[in-house]
């Protein structure tokens, strides 16, 4: 009981209060404290609304930027798948741009030839092509007219290439000129020239002539470049001089080359 007469009370109290309160907002007398109420309320409420815009700004931004970036990364996507298919045009157009070359060198129709492509480099060459290819050892591989070496070793599906630069590489050559024409063997050294030997004092050589192979071995034909003559050390007291030969291609430069079939 004596709870409900504080709540009428207070009730009562309060009731009287606010007809108080709207008797004097009538009456202008609030006018001032309303006034200092907003100069403090509104500079808050300002700032509420220009850090709500910019909590808008924001989160419209990083939609933005999210969207952005879900399009930047399926146009990468249709880029990339792009130049798989111009990189595959681009390779299968050299390809084809040199086997024609190929066949202009070295006719079609004196030698069959195994496209392979260049797999690995090193003391030998590696190329795709083996056993079930048709390819055998000591068939030579070249590019355009140059020798590149032959098939040393075959395996199914690859084959090694002994280069002209290998100490194991013995190779019948001849060089050409005006002059007439040098025999010797071209032997290899490890490094990027090789040295052609056993070449008389009387025969003629000279630095830029072509060198070519000798056709002797088995399975190696005739009249393949296997370089061009940059010096000639002459030996006075021996019976034969030396020509330092250069290859026309570098080989790590190759990624086709052929195979000359042999039956």
């Amino acid at each position: 009981m004596r709870a409900l007469t504080v709540n009428t009370g207070l009730l009562l109290s309060l009731t009287i209060l606010s007809l108080l309160l709207l008797l004097l907002d009538g009456l202008n007398v609030l006018n001032w404290p309303k006034g200092m109420l907003q100069n403090v309320s509104l500079p808050i409420e300002y700032g509420l609304y220009r850090t709500g815009r910019s909590l808008g700004k924001q989160w419209d931004y990083l939609a933005a930027v999210r969207t952005a970036t879900q399009e930047n990364k399926a146009l990468k996507m249709q880029m990339s798948q792009l130049m798989a298919e111009n990189s595959k045009l681009r390779s299968q157009l050299a390809e084809d741009q040199v086997l024609g070359i190929q066949y202009q060198k070295l006719s079609a129709s004196t030698y069959q030839m195994i496209l392979a492509k260049v797999i690995s480099s090193g003391r030998y060459l590696i190329i795709n092509k083996g056993s079930e290819n048709g390819i055998k050892a000591d068939e030579a591989v070249v590019f355009e007219d140059s020798l590149v070496g032959q098939i040393k070793q075959v395996s199914l599906k690859s084959s090694q290439v002994i280069l002209p630069q290998d100490p194991d590489s013995k190779i019948a050559v001849f060089s050409q000129n005006t002059g007439g024409r040098a025999k010797g063997i071209l032997l290899g050294q490890f490094s990027s020239d090789i040295l052609m030997d056993k070449i008389l004092h009387q025969e003629n050589i000279a630095a830029g002539d072509i060198v070519y192979t000798e056709g002797t071995e088995d399975k190696l034909p005739r009249g393949l470049i296997v370089g061009q003559v940059s010096r000639v050390f002459e030996n006075t007291n021996g019976v034969f001089k030396q020509a330092q030969v250069k290859p026309l291609w570098d080989v790590a430069d190759l990624d086709n080359v052929f195979v000359i079939e042999n039956p």
